[in-house]
């Protein structure tokens, strides 16, 4: 999608602060003892009071309103009854459509207590996503996304997960332009334009380099297994950089 009038703007804005205020409170909400689909229900009951709807449901009919990955599981997890402990790793997932137009957001949460290590690798997967972000702009290479993060990730010993990727968003959950590398990827030719809509989500690994199936039709596993985090954010192409449209208002 490219934004070309403010009114499509603004209706991405408000899909956008939706999933934002979404994950946000969905984060807050996170308890030792409570399993993933309490947290899903969550997360639905504020995308309904909005008026949005769901979009892997929408899009895909996913088995609920958003994913919630725990520990070895790093995308796409279905919500249901795992329960969530001390020391677990969670990431959300939360994308929704209002009106046509469709926002995505996601973050991990470490939930207390948990080692030094995994503080640190919270910290560093945000700012290997805003590492990524201060690429953009209109006139300037894809490529320039990847590469920052994969400087980032090499100077502090970190891999990244090399087969998700970033994605266009705006009419649908995944549309044009496909498959933003959030790695170094010297094949990588084309030009962000003034107004390209699409997600920066890097998945920051202290260990594994591939996302791998499980035993459903969904939930991506570390591989190999090692704590991984995701943040990301959908954002607007500007003359002056990233116009970010997923924060809490």
């Amino acid at each position: 999608m490219t934004i070309s009038d403010d009114d499509s703007l603004e209706l991405l804005k408000e899909i956008g602060r939706i999933v934002a205020n979404t994950l946000e409170a969905m984060g807050k909400a996170i308890e030792p003892g409570m399993t993933t689909a309490e947290l899903d229900q969550i997360g639905r009951r504020l995308l309904d009071v909005e008026g949005a709807r769901s979009a892997p449901e929408l899009d895909y009919a996913f088995p609920g309103a958003t994913c919630i990955s725990v520990n070895e599981e790093i995308a796409h997890g279905i919500p249901g009854p795992r329960r969530i402990a001390e020391g677990d790793l969670v990431n959300i997932d939360v994308s929704a459509e209002k009106g046509g137009f469709y926002a995505d957001t996601g973050a991990s949460f470490a939930v207390p207590p948990v080692a030094r290590s995994i503080e640190r690798l919270c910290r560093d997967g945000r700012r290997a996503m805003w590492t990524g972000l201060r690429q953009v702009g209109a006139g300037k290479p894809i490529a320039g996304i990847g590469q920052a993060i994969g400087n980032f990730a090499r100077k502090n010993r970190y891999t990244l997960v090399r087969n998700l990727a970033s994605h266009g968003v705006g009419l649908s959950l995944h549309e044009e332009p496909t498959e933003i590398a959030t790695w170094p990827n010297p094949r990588e030719c084309r030009i962000m334009g003034d107004g390209l809509v699409f997600t920066v989500e890097p998945f920051l690994s202290l260990g594994a380099e591939w996302a791998e199936d499980g035993d459903d039709d969904w939930t991506l596993y570390s591989n190999p297994r090692a704590p991984t985090v995701q943040y990301e954010h959908t954002i607007v192409v500007t003359r002056n950089g990233p116009l970010v449209v997923t924060t809490p208002g």
